[in-house]
């Protein structure tokens, strides 16, 4: 069996998590590269077994080495699926599922400002107002139907949620969905089913669906007119499942009665965009409330998949060829800092804990 006996990372974790990522590997050396310094870290990848690192899969983590494993620490993996990194053979793992139970939570506080008709609640407020005009109509989660595309990590876990809340559920997946029993309907790529049944059915519909050249523009001008009219839209996976023109279009013409959307095709979202201004459309800017500790969940990952790894087992969340998208398309997470062309000295000198959280530490002696 293959024995992990050196170990990089370049992740940003604060004292208490780097300590315990270290105990992860104790038999192994294990050592610390600043993510910006490219040269130290082809250097020391070159007799290691793993990296674990911030971004997405660097192009000098490709040269002659030893690498028999790349844990990035991030959920998607398409900024890495790229054909160099298919070519040279390390499998390539992330830590998708670390947020699902927050992220779920997001798409049903989007539903909730939806079916509360949040604005005009507070518009009154404001005003001191009592009562809001065509409130004796207004309808809540329980008993309607929701639809979910996408029942991996996060689709399970909202669908769990919604099931509580007593709604319906038709639920759309490339592969046949395991367990879950309360859903209404399971519909299944690989068994030849389509998603007009989700589309003409649900109030709701909730994308928590993997980009891929598959998914790519998914909903869009034809699958819209699918629609069940004033269905209410939920995006929680990436901008570029769905084509943002004909979503405009259907919001516009009243396919869909609003839209709650964390994520976009262009990000940041253009201040120029109709959407900051539109009826029934609630903004975050990619930004899902943390896990209690982000890190620890993503430790518990890493963990599991040493073990995995040394008992030559089939890794958790390994990147697959489906993840990489043509075209330009991918969204990885890292890309803009990574490849932001500035000096290792010149992004010393930023204020990174400002941007990537406070660590608490300046030398790897105080948790190693």
């Amino acid at each position: 069996m293959p024995k992990i006996r050196k170990v990089v990372t370049t992740v940003w974790y604060n004292k208490q998590n780097m300590h315990d990522l270290r105990r992860v590997f104790p038999e192994a050396e294990f050592v610390y590269v600043d993510f910006y310094d490219k040269e130290r870290l082809a250097e020391e990848v070159k007799d290691a077994d793993a990296a674990i690192v911030m971004g997405d899969v660097d192009p000098c983590l490709l040269g002659e080495n030893t690498l028999k494993w790349i844990q990035c620490d991030h959920a998607g993996l398409n900024g890495s699926a790229r054909p160099e990194v298919f070519a040279r053979g390390i499998p390539v793992t992330g830590a998708a599922g670390r947020s699902a139970p927050v992220l779920a939570e997001h798409a049903i506080y989007f539903m909730f400002l939806h079916c509360y008709h949040t604005r005009e609640l507070l518009k009154a407020q404001d005003e001191c107002r009592w009562g809001v005009e065509g409130s004796d109509s207004w309808r809540g989660l329980y008993g309607r139907t929701a639809g979910i595309i996408g029942v991996g990590n996060n689709g399970r876990l909202v669908a769990e949620r919604l099931h509580a809340f007593g709604m319906k559920i038709i639920a759309y997946n490339r592969t046949p969905i395991e367990g879950l029993d309360y859903i209404d309907r399971k519909l299944c790529v690989e068994a030849g089913d389509t998603i007009d049944p989700l589309l003409e059915a649900s109030d709701f519909i909730i994308l928590t669906v993997a980009l891929t050249d598959e998914t790519f523009h998914m909903l869009n001008k034809e699958t819209f007119a699918k629609v069940k009219k004033g269905a209410f839209l939920v995006n929680m996976a990436r901008g570029g499942v769905v084509d943002t023109e004909a979503m405009i279009e259907a919001l516009r013409d009243g396919t869909l009665s609003g839209a709650g959307l964390d994520v976009f095709e262009e990000q940041p979202l253009s201040p120029e965009s109709p959407l900051w201004h539109m009826d029934g459309v609630f903004i975050t800017p990619h930004c899902t409330p943390q896990v209690p500790d982000r890190q620890a969940a993503t430790i518990t990952i890493i963990r599991e998949n040493a073990r995995r790894f040394e008992a030559g087992e089939p890794l958790l969340n390994l990147m697959k060829p489906s993840d990489a998208i043509a075209g330009g398309k991918a969204e990885g997470g890292w890309a803009r800092m990574m490849n932001s062309g500035l000096t290792k000295e010149q992004i010393a000198k930023m204020p990174l804990e400002k941007f990537l959280g406070k660590r608490g530490w300046t030398d790897p002696s105080e948790w190693m």
